[in-house]
């Protein structure tokens, strides 16, 4: 079985701008590099799990979606990192209805386990959100850390809040 390190996109990998949808509005966080390169060389693999409800919103496409992925996804293979797959969700329950994907649920991380033969339990997630962190418990990951670079989170689920990636 392989493990994964688990990545949410907005707030971790980038900078949070509400329904981020451009290339030119993309802004990485700093460190987000090191650390799944770091990871990379431990033999993990690397996923992207996010929730994306500015689709179902109608702010974007999955078209637009899958495009600006493929470029972010490139941005990584340039600096020697492979990310295995960019898992979203495309819902939101108020519009759509329901779903099994959407984060606080595991729905993201059990199909990479599927597809993948991922050891969830020997996995890592990082998010920004109490919902990323309570997707990984639910999914049975041991390991998670909140990363809240404004550092006024007091209280998670997670093993570790974080200022920085470099923390992790």
């Amino acid at each position: 079985m392989n493990k994964a390190l688990f990545l949410d996109r907005d707030g971790v990998i980038n900078v949070e701008i509400n329904y981020l949808s451009k290339i030119e509005d993309f802004i990485f966080i700093d460190g987000i590099f090191d650390l799944c390169k770091k990871y990379q060389d431990k033999g993990y693999l690397l996923f992207v799990v996010t929730n994306q409800s500015g689709i179902a919103r109608g702010f974007y496409s999955e078209s637009d979606f899958n495009l600006l992925t493929s470029w972010m996804i490139k941005e990584f293979l340039n600096k020697g990192i492979k990310i295995q797959k960019a898992y979203f969700c495309p819902h939101h329950p108020e519009i759509s209805g329901e779903c099994s994907c959407r984060k606080p649920k595991a729905g993201m991380l059990l199909e990479a386990k599927k597809e993948f033969d991922i050891d969830l339990e020997n996995s890592i997630l990082v998010g920004d959100k109490e919902r990323d962190i309570e997707s990984a418990i639910t999914a049975g990951l041991k390991e998670s850390y909140l990363f809240d670079e404004k550092g006024v989170c007091e209280e998670s689920k997670a093993i570790k809040i974080v200022s920085s990636l470099r923390e992790i």
